[in-house]
């Protein structure tokens, strides 16, 4: 059972009702995508599954400047899938804690969408993929920012 967190992210009513998946369920992230994202660039590559993880990058940046760079992965994790992350800085001095990540769990997934808590991925066509992501703010309110991602061709 789940419930909207933002009106496009869902979270899961009780943890323990998560979905049975496989890295199959999420593949349609693999790929290289580029766009627009809080008034900067966005990249963000996954390779496809391989050793039991699909492998993700992100790099946020403006002109010649990196705002932030994340390490992601998706795993299997008890019968379902969940994504993991940690931010770090354009030095690469990390946000989270040593042994500390963002973790993501899978709610549900169909074949063009992808719902993780407080993180959706839409592929409404072939070389696009929207994502919806719920932001906690200062003052502890949630907040929904929006981005488009777009395939990026070989040259």
């Amino acid at each position: 059972m789940q419930r909207y967190q933002t009106p496009n992210t869902l979270i899961l009513s009780h943890p323990s009702e998560r979905p049975q998946a496989t890295l199959a369920d999420v593949s349609i992230l693999v790929g290289h995508w580029r766009g627009e994202f809080l008034g900067a660039m966005a990249e963000e590559v996954w390779l496809p599954s391989a050793g039991g993880s699909m492998l993700g990058i992100f790099r946020l940046y403006r002109d010649d400047q990196v705002l932030f760079y994340e390490i992601m992965i998706a795993v299997e994790d008890e019968g379902s899938v969940s994504l993991k992350l940690k931010h770090f800085h354009s030095d690469l001095t990390g946000w989270e804690e040593k042994d500390g990540m963002v973790t993501f769990q899978l709610v549900k997934a169909n074949e063009d969408s992808i719902w993780f808590e407080g993180l959706t991925y839409h592929k409404p066509e072939e070389d696009t993929l929207k994502g919806f992501i719920a932001i906690r703010q200062k003052d502890g309110n949630i907040t929904e920012n929006s981005f488009t991602l777009y395939r990026v061709c070989a040259p």
